[in-house]
């Protein structure tokens, strides 16, 4: 019997990929003689029958033997909301050529409440899940460090029971001694927003005087490092980045990153204000990705240890099964039951996404207000319900019939803003471009199956390599 799988041409061969997430390359003689049902060779069939694109059992059989694989792969979907984000102010020291928080229109300032930011704690701590992590955002949320002490002192204090991780995405440049003692001692990760070297860095991220930031953000870098204390870094790819891709890698590494996340632009705030000067097509990002990725895994051959983090997110559903709880790589994404984000004044929204869209004159992915509703209201709006519906891949025109359905994912709050539309029906669209091209070069690599490459990506994924298998 076969078992249900899409295809793709990959050069000579074909892949095939299906719902556990198992893939297989194979002939186009293979092919043929698979949909015809007809006889394969002994060493085919049982590679296809090991990667359940084939079986001898009894239909329920099966099914029973495969959901497991099933259930990994849609692991997430077993959690609560885990992730909250507190977006504690608009309030920011620079003015980043692409920020997506603003659209630089408005220069009203404000700052959440401790009042907003209670609210907003009891709110997430109703989630059932028992492991949760709050995330502070602005803005720039050191500019409103007393509410962002207050909310992890006032959790400490009324968590019950729940085990939870802070998090604070800052561009370091108000970190004092003072800050850093507290961070450290709440064991709060911090993470901080680093575009490559000082010329491209400085291109990106000026101060709103218009003054560099490279150093000032290095050096916060190196002073915590000195503390014993771990900063990670966000790079994001403008049209300047293009042309710069190992002096980026080499700037993370420089700097004792042991990862980086090569970052496509997205066209919300700024960015979609004034693309024309930083943004590039598809097939741009991608020879920069594949360029990026190709030297860091160079880098690791040569015993550097670096990965690439979106690549890490793929392998991990590709070669074991097992999908990271990645909001934009979920199906359906992880909007509200992955992930809500409690604005400065209050509102609720499904996710930082949704929020940034607010930002711009659009609160369609509004769930609430912190005074007025409670997590199950939020959890059961007609919000919530949209974008689980529009975002589930299984249900999309354009997607269920995608080799790479397994292992991508689609953003209402994306769709929305560039097709005018909740549900993904591009299929040539810019964001679909960007993932399907990723995930070729990925295949591309596995095809080859250059031992170094492979050895490269299992150490990635924490797998011992076996050249036998």
């Amino acid at each position: 019997m076969i078992n249900f799988f899409n295809f793709k041409k990959f050069g000579e061969e074909y892949l095939l990929t299906n719902d556990t997430g198992r893939h297989t390359f194979v002939s186009e003689d293979t092919l043929k003689s698979l949909i015809d049902k007809k006889d394969l060779p002994e060493n085919v069939y049982n590679k296809l029958k090991e990667n359940y694109f084939v079986y001898d059992e009894h239909d329920s059989v099966f099914t029973e033997k495969i959901k497991w694989l099933i259930r990994d792969n849609k692991n997430y979907l077993f959690a609560s909301t885990a992730l909250h984000i507190f977006v504690l102010t608009n309030i920011c020291n620079m003015s980043c050529v692409y920020c997506q928080a603003k659209d630089d229109t408005n220069i009203v300032h404000h700052k959440m409440t401790k009042e907003i930011a209670e609210k907003s704690v009891e709110i997430a701590l109703c989630s059932p899940s028992r492991y949760l992590t709050f995330e502070f955002q602005g803005g720039e949320p050191l500019a409103n460090f007393e509410v962002l002490k207050h909310i992890v002192e006032y959790t400490e204090e009324h968590k019950r029971g729940k085990n939870i991780s802070y998090s604070v995405v800052t561009n370091l440049s108000l970190m004092t001694d003072e800050i850093l003692d507290f961070l450290i001692k709440h064991n709060i990760n911090i993470s901080t927003s680093l575009d490559g070297d000082e010329e491209l860095h400085n291109h990106n991220r000026t101060f709103q005087n218009g003054a560099d930031t490279f150093e000032v953000v290095t050096n916060k870098i190196k002073y915590i490092q000195e503390k014993g204390y771990e900063v990670g870094a966000i790079q994001t790819t403008t049209k300047q980045s293009l042309s710069k891709a190992k002096e980026i890698i080499d700037t993370y590494v420089s700097l004792n990153q042991n990862s980086i996340f090569i970052r496509p632009l997205t066209r919300l705030g700024t960015a979609e204000r004034v693309w024309d000067n930083i943004g590039y097509t598809a097939n741009d990002f991608l020879r920069f990705y594949e360029e990026c990725l190709r030297y860091i895994m160079q880098l690791n051959r040569e015993g550097i240890d670096i990965c690439e983090r979106h690549a890490v997110i793929f392998l991990r559903k590709i070669l074991q099964g097992y999908a990271e709880n990645y909001m934009e790589l979920r199906s359906p994404c992880g909007a509200t039951v992955g992930q809500m984000a409690y604005f400065y004044d209050g509102n609720v929204f499904t996710c930082d996404e949704g929020r940034m869209l607010y930002e711009m004159g659009n609160d369609a992915f509004k769930l609430g207000n912190v005074f007025d509703n409670k997590f199950d209201d939020l959890i059961q709006s007609p919000t919530c319900k949209a974008v689980c519906v529009s975002s589930l891949l299984e249900g999309q025109l354009n997607c269920c019939d995608c080799v790479y359905q397994p292992y991508c994912g689609t953003c209402p709050v994306i769709n929305l803003a560039q097709e005018n539309d909740l549900f993904f029906k591009n299929a040539k669209s810019y964001r679909c471009q960007v993932y399907g091209g990723m995930l070729d070069i990925i295949f591309r690599i596995l095809q080859e199956n250059n031992p170094e490459d492979i050895k490269v990506f299992n150490k990635w994924i924490g797998v011992e390599y076996n050249e036998e298998v």
